[in-house]
């Protein structure tokens, strides 16, 4: 009953908008029926046949699951080494790179994408001037421009990760990391044999947290790529849910693939919590 008043704003907040996705998933619903010009009908799994036989779809969703993946690697083993770092430097320089951290994770997503397109514009940009490439464009080419969004969705992200981490290196006995040195273990042999599994709980957390943002990345791509690229060659599936449903006006089509997405992140955070339980961790 104390959680009463809880789950009703969840309900409210999650389960009545992912009920409407679901809902409109099944009909056939463009902007004929949202102007009230043709009547909604019911159309079952049509859109997902629709979009299950469009080979763009299944390009931009093998797309999706790299970036995302490269993504979260990056960002885990960035926040990781960075938390790492923080354990073994003064407290003046720790606390200037939390506040650097810190203020790139408050970076509102759109003012961040919109300062790294200007530092790799081909013409205006400092990156370029010091790299001697003149005028050339990095969103130009697909993994060039996949390259730069990668590295915008890092800064944003890692301090995340960099803070969690570091709490849980602090929350670790001291007297357990000097056995370790005295016994001649290296600082690599530390962190993978004492620090890494003593974090798994943690770990686990940011892994699956990185995943879920770094899946549903839409702000980064749309501004840097202009909308997904040239011809489309950057699209992730959030751009190429919103081009589908508010650029086509083919809305029951995009919250097909919205529908796709929730079920995706939802069997990669149960098969990787199913992992962790196997080797014994409390999560």
């Amino acid at each position: 009953m104390y959680l009463a008043p809880a789950l009703v704003v969840l309900a409210g907040l999650l389960v009545y908008p992912i009920y409407q996705l679901g809902l409109i998933s099944f009909l056939e619903y463009t902007q004929a029926q949202v102007s009230g010009g043709e009547p909604t009908t019911f159309k079952g799994l049509g859109n997902y046949q629709e979009l299950f036989s469009d080979p763009q779809f299944w390009d931009v969703l093998l797309a999706t699951v790299v970036f995302a993946a490269a993504c979260v690697i990056a960002t885990l083993a960035v926040g990781c080494a960075l938390a790492v770092l923080l354990t073994r430097i003064r407290a003046l320089p720790r606390l200037l790179l939390m506040m650097a951290a810190l203020g790139a994770w408050a970076t509102p997503a759109i003012t961040g994408s919109t300062v790294w397109v200007f530092l790799f514009d081909p013409d205006y940009g400092p990156v370029n001037r010091l790299l001697g490439l003149g005028d050339h464009s990095w969103t130009y080419d697909r993994y060039s421009a996949f390259a730069l969004v990668l590295f915008e969705v890092v800064w944003c992200s890692f301090p995340f990760v960099m803070v969690t981490v570091y709490a849980g290196i602090k929350a670790i006995p001291s007297e357990v990391l000097e056995a370790a040195s005295l016994d001649g273990a290296s600082q690599w042999r530390i962190w993978r044999s004492i620090i890494a599994p003593m974090l798994r709980p943690i770990l686990v957390v940011v892994t699956i947290q990185s995943i879920i943002w770094d899946f549903k990345v839409f702000t980064q791509i749309y501004v840097m790529t202009s909308g997904g690229g040239i011809a489309g060659q950057n699209l992730v599936l959030n751009v190429y849910a919103y081009q589908k449903a508010f650029a086509s006006s083919q809305y029951s089509l995009g919250s097909a693939i919205g529908v796709v997405m929730l079920l995706i992140l939802l069997a990669v955070t149960l098969v990787y919590l199913r992992l962790m339980r196997r080797q014994g961790e409390e999560l």
